[in-house]
């Protein structure tokens, strides 16, 4: 992975002055700013594109898709830049389009609970602009990532566990496809049974089979109460142990975090807390004022059973975005342990009743190495996430991470989970496909690529390799 190279396709002469003369100076090549979009948060090198074009609609998509199919070029749609696992990097060269400037909010209908959004509005804007309808929209990855590139990676986040991921809160979308025609995958409608459930086609995607512009996304009242707490363990392993019994009795609540000691130190420097640093849940409840009560005296009294102490209630608005800040920031507080380190990410997800084995099994691989490392995770529904920082210019230390990542990888499918929970395949994940999936599977997946991208242009070489 160190010395990955990417190996650029030719750039025609004549999609260069195309692109140019449609786009001006909406269109660059300068190295700085290619050099800005092929960089992501994964431990590869730089993989910058041969150019850049800043759209503003659909219709600019879908005139750079054109051109580039044309021209056999690579096309890279490009949203917040906040991918994990190597999903938008140029491999193959060729050109990006950034999504950034499709901002708007096209249309809200509180009355439906639905908001229709271009690809390039991300999830903190959308829910600055919609508080006062009451309503919000509660996929939550932690970056402040694009709803296109949500859609695209089939994101979830804390609120998962309550309100599901983005594959049950889209409804509809529109995508543009390699040759350049504008799709609309579905209605408004709440559901359909109308043919091919093409919406759920595109997300997950990861922009290699339709770049997505639009998107219709499912909206909820903003509870009348929300409170939230921190609960400190002796162990990972208890800590989870509590999860999971308030998974299986029921209890509705909305968020449920984990953060090893390595966390938590990790976030009492970087955000000026003074947690104990120790194995800790971060719990939140919404409801109605009884329910809210409820849930956190049942969820208290089965914390403590596990060895849970020291809840410390956060009530005041203050107080939660406190302590959600911290949690959401656990990612570049892990990179400030170690100045100047890379980080390398991998997340899995299992069934919740095998969650604390394949998380104390993990552990004991991670005390072995030879560089720090975290846990951070969405345990309410078996999905955590290891950063491990590495030295940039050890190599070493990046085959002994590979190597560890396989051993997570390789231990939560044999334990039927999945070998990414919300990063996506990317780059990073490729070589678990087969696994996860069967050759048969990778093959229905290769031929969808086939069907939708005949000429290999969007965001080549990753989920599944074009050849067999």
């Amino acid at each position: 992975m160190h010395d990955l190279k990417a190996v650029p396709r030719e750039l025609p002469a004549a999609c260069v002055q195309a692109l140019a003369a449609r786009f001006g100076d909406r269109f660059s090549q300068s190295t700085a700013v290619c050099e800005h979009h092929g960089r992501d948060e994964s431990p590869y090198p730089t993989m910058p594109p041969q150019g850049v074009v800043f759209a503003e609609s659909t219709e600019d998509v879908a005139g750079v898709a054109a051109l580039c199919n044309a021209h056999r070029v690579p096309l890279i749609a490009y949203g917040a830049g906040s991918s994990l696992e190597g999903n938008f990097l140029a491999v193959e060269g060729g050109i990006v389009v950034d999504l950034s400037r499709m901002n708007r909010i096209l249309s809200v209908h509180s009355e439906d609970l639905t908001v229709t959004v271009q690809a390039g509005v991300t999830r903190k804007q959308l829910n600055d602009e919609i508080r006062d309808t009451g309503l919000f929209f509660p996929i939550d990855p932690g970056a402040d990532a694009s709803l296109g590139g949500m859609c695209a990676t089939r994101a979830s986040g804390t609120n998962a566990v309550r309100y599901g991921t983005m594959r049950e809160n889209v409804l509809n979308l529109t995508v543009v496809t390699p040759a350049g025609d504008i799709v609309h995958t579905a209605r408004r409608a709440r559901k359909s049974s109308a043919g091919y459930d093409l919406t759920r086609l595109y997300v997950g995607s990861e922009g290699t089979l339709g770049i997505i512009t639009e998107a219709t996304v499912r909206l909820y009242p903003q509870p009348e109460a929300v409170s939230a707490a921190v609960c400190h363990f002796p162990s990972v392993d208890d800590a989870v142990a509590a999860v999971i019994e308030v998974i299986q009795l029921g209890v509705p609540i909305a968020r449920v975090e984990l953060m090893d000691a390595n966390g938590v130190k990790a976030v009492n420097n970087y955000s000026k807390l003074a947690l104990r640093e120790s194995p800790l849940l971060l719990f939140e409840f919404h409801g109605t004022a009884a329910g809210v009560k409820e849930q956190a005296a049942l969820v208290q009294e089965i914390a403590s059973s596990h060895g849970g102490e020291d809840f410390e209630w956060a009530e005041r608005p203050e107080d939660r975005t406190r302590l959600w800040s911290a949690r959401h920031t656990a990612y570049f507080a892990g990179l400030q342990m170690r100045p100047g380190c890379r980080a390398s990410t991998t997340d899995v997800c299992v069934p919740i009743s095998r969650l604390a084995d394949c998380i104390a099994q993990t552990n004991e691989d991670l005390v072995k190495a030879s560089f720090p490392s975290l846990i951070v995770g969405h345990v309410g529904d078996g999905n955590f996430h290891v950063q491990m920082l590495l030295d940039p210019e050890s190599e070493t230390e990046f085959e002994e991470a590979e190597a560890l990542n396989h051993r997570i990888v390789e231990r939560a499918l044999a334990m039927d989970g999945t070998c990414t929970g919300e990063h996506g395949v990317g780059l990073h994940k490729m070589q678990f496909m087969h696994a996860e999936h069967g050759d048969e599977g990778v093959a229905v997946m290769r031929a969808l690529k086939h069907a939708l991208d005949p000429n290999n242009i969007l965001n080549p070489g990753k989920i599944v390799s074009w050849l067999a």
